[in-house]
C-alpha cells in the first residue's frame, strides 16, 4: 500500500529576475492548502516561473492559487511560465475566472429631474395617440354620415351580441350582489334610528345614479376591453392590419367604429339591467332581515327616483362605452407584433379603461350637482 504524499506546498525561491514557485504534495479543497500572497516585492523580479515538484492529487484549490498567480503577475507586468502542471489546471482556472467575475456594479437611482421627464413624455405620447385615435373616430363618424364610410352593421351587430346579450349573466350577479351589500351595509346603520324603510332610499338613488352603470362599465372594461384590445393586437401581429391598409380600408371604420358604436348601444341598456338587478338585491335583504314587504319597498323606491335621476345613469353609461371602446381599441393598435405584446396591450387595456371611468364620474359628479342633476 503506497504511502500518502504530503499535504500541499508552495516554495518560492528568487534567482535573478526569476521567481520561482514549486508547488507538490496532494491539493485538495478541503485540506490545508497554501494561498497565493504576494512573494516578493523585489522590483528587479521580472519573471514568474510555477514548477511542479512531486505534485499528488489535487482539485480547484490548485486552479484557485493559479488563477491568483496569473492575476499578480499581470497586476506587477511580470511572464508567467508553468512547467510540469497538467493542462486541465489551467482550463479550470480560466473557467473559475469567468465564474467568479464581480457583477456590475448597479446603476445609481436617477435624479428626480429624469423620471420626471421621461414619465412627461411618455405621458405626451400617450395623448397624442389618445388624441389622434378620437380624431380618426370623429372623421369616420363624418364619413359615416356622407355615406363614404367602410362600416359594416353586420360586424357592429355581432359585437354588440357579445358585448351586450353575452355580458348579461355577470353583469346581473354582480349588480345583484353589490344591491345585497348595500341594503345590508345600510340596514345595520338605519335600523338604529328605527328607519328602516330608508334603505329603499339609499339603494335605490346610489345603484341608479352611481353603482349600476359603474358596476356594468367595470365589468365591460374586464371583459370586452380587453378582448378588443387582444383581438386587434393579434391582428398586428398577423399583420392583418396592414393587409387592409394595403388593400385602401381603413382600420378605424372597419375595425374600430363596430366596437365603439356596439359599446354605446348596449351600455345604456346593461346599465339599466344592472340597475333593477341591484334594486332586486336590495329589496331581497330588506324583506329578509328587515320584514319590509315588497310592495312597500318598492312604492318607497319609486317616491325616491325620478327621471332625472335614470337619465343621469344612462348618460354616464353612455360615455362609458364609448371609454371603454377607445381604451381598448387604443392599447390594440399600440400592442408589439409579438404574443407577448398582446398580453400587455390586454391588460393595458382593463387598466387604461377603469382609470378613465373613475376619472370621468368624478367629473359627471361635478358636473351634475353644479347643473342640479
Amino acid at each position: 500500500m503506497s504511502e500518502p504524499l504530503p499535504p500541499a506546498r508552495a516554495d518560492t525561491s528568487v534567482d535573478g529576475d526569476l521567481l520561482l514557485v514549486r508547488v507538490g504534495g496532494d491539493w485538495r479543497i478541503t485540506g490545508p492548502h497554501p494561498v497565493w500572497s504576494d512573494p516578493a516585492s523585489d522590483p528587479a523580479v521580472r519573471r514568474l516561473r510555477l514548477q511542479a515538484d512531486g505534485l499528488g492529487a489535487w482539485d480547484s484549490s490548485l486552479a484557485l492559487y493559479l488563477r491568483a498567480a496569473r492575476v499578480w503577475a499581470t497586476a506587477h507586468t511580470v511572464e508567467l511560465s508553468v512547467e510540469g502542471i497538467p493542462e486541465t489546471v489551467g482550463k479550470l482556472a480560466d473557467l473559475l475566472a469567468r465564474k467568479t467575475e464581480r457583477p456590475a456594479t448597479p446603476a445609481s437611482l436617477p435624479n428626480l429631474a429624469t423620471v420626471v421627464g421621461a414619465a412627461t413624455t411618455r405621458l405626451w405620447a400617450e395623448t397624442k395617440d389618445l388624441a389622434q385615435l378620437v380624431g380618426e373616430c370623429v372623421y369616420s363618424i363624418g364619413r359615416f354620415f356622407r355615406g363614404h364610410a367602410q362600416f359594416r352593421w353586420r360586424d357592429c351587430l355581432s359585437e354588440m351580441q357579445q358585448c351586450g346579450v353575452m355580458a348579461l349573466p355577470i353583469v346581473g350577479l354582480i349588480s345583484f350582489l353589490v344591491g345585497i351589500i348595500m341594503a345590508y351595509q345600510g340596514a345595520v346603520q338605519l335600523r338604529q334610528f328605527g328607519a328602516d324603510i330608508y334603505v329603499a332610499d339609499m339603494v335605490g338613488l346610489a345603484v341608479v345614479r352611481e353603482m349600476g352603470p359603474m358596476m356594468a362599465a367595470i365589468v365591460l372594461a374586464g371583459r370586452t376591453g380587453a378582448a378588443f384590445a387582444a383581438t386587434l393586437g393579434n391582428m398586428k401581429a398577423n399583420e392583418e392590419i396592414d393587409a387592409l391598409e394595403t388593400l385602401g380600408v381603413s382600420p378605424v371604420d372597419f375595425l374600430v367604429m363596430p366596437r365603439m358604436v356596439a359599446l354605446f348601444l348596449m351600455m345604456p341598456l346593461l346599465a339599466l339591467y344592472s340597475n333593477c338587478l341591484g334594486i332586486i338585491g336590495g329589496l331581497a335583504i330588506s324583506q329578509a332581515i328587515l320584514d319590509i314587504p315588497a310592495s312597500l319597498y318598492w312604492t318607497e323606491t319609486k317616491t325616491i327616483i325620478d327621471l332625472s335621476d335614470v337619465s343621469t345613469g344612462l348618460i354616464k353609461a353612455a360615455i362609458f362605452g364609448i371609454l371603454i371602446g377607445v381604451a381598448g381599441c387604443l392599447r390594440g393598435l399600440q400592442a408589439d407584433r409579438s404574443a407577448a405584446g398582446v398580453g400587455r396591450a390586454a391588460t393595458a387595456a382593463v387598466v387604461t379603461g377603469i382609470l378613465l371611468i373613475i376619472v370621468s364620474d368624478s367629473i359627471f359628479a361635478v358636473m351634475f350637482n353644479i347643473l342640479g342633476w
